[in-house]
């Protein structure tokens, strides 16, 4: 009789157990986005992951600001950050830090979808591969900088990962938001690139830039019936440029 009382006693402790954790609040997702890391360098990998991981758990509190360089601080080696190919003026080099400006731009796309309020937002000055014109935002540290706002009365967190080739980054909260933003993009002109060849046009070539398309570029967020402007920004194009041997 004992035993049978014990059991129902944990077995009345179990179920309530059980009721007690259905009833905890539940972290909701406001917004996630992911960018691809296909084709990006080892060293740009490593650089956009370790931001990503310095990002991990940020909490933005009701009406604060958030400031990716104040959140992740210096680029530099004695950080973990490596040399990778980052774009200076078209060209590729070779710097502390590259790849890091993926994972801002990713968290600002993650900040738009979830509805924050962009403080600062800058883009680079040729379009990256990675994004939607218009979408990327630039960081170097420390005058250049991500920030946005919190306009919610709870507080919000922001959690990444690697998906496979993908670099996650979401936006999370203790309730959802009523509307979900949507973010439009309108290409208003677009300005195709010219061809350069340097050196005498014979023997072996190589491409040393394969160029890119310029354009102007508007970008919205949606929010029910309202349209608000986020940015309005010219990328110049990048031109080809071809070198014989």
């Amino acid at each position: 009789m004992k035993a049978i009382l014990a059991l129902f006693v944990i077995a009345l402790a179990v179920m309530m157990g059980s009721l007690a954790f259905s009833n905890l609040p539940r972290d909701k997702t406001l917004a996630s986005y992911g960018t691809s890391l296909e084709g990006r360098s080892h060293s740009q990998r490593h650089n956009s992951l370790l931001a990503l991981n310095r990002l991990q758990g940020a909490e933005i509190r009701p009406g604060g600001e958030f400031s990716f360089n104040r959140r992740v601080g210096t680029f530099s080696q004695d950080q973990g950050y490596r040399r990778a190919p980052v774009s200076y003026n078209g060209q590729l080099i070779s710097d502390w830090g590259g790849g890091v400006c993926q994972t801002s731009t990713t968290l600002y796309n993650a900040a738009l979808m979830a509805g924050l309020k962009i403080v600062e937002r800058h883009r680079h000055r040729f379009a990256p591969g990675y994004v939607q014109p218009g979408r990327d935002a630039a960081v170097a540290y420390s005058n250049i900088d991500l920030k946005f706002q919190n306009p919610y009365p709870f507080a919000v967190r922001i959690q990444g990962s690697q998906e496979g080739d993908m670099l996650v980054i979401s936006v999370i909260g203790p309730k959802g938001i009523p509307v979900k933003p949507q973010v439009v993009s309108e290409i208003r002109q677009t300005q195709d690139y010219q061809t350069f060849r340097i050196g005498k046009q014979s023997g072996q070539s190589r491409v040393r830039n394969s160029g890119k398309e310029g354009c102007e570029v508007a970008v919205y967020r949606v929010m029910g019936e309202e349209r608000e402007l986020i940015s309005l920004d010219t990328y110049p194009a990048m031109n080809r440029v071809v070198q014989y041997q």
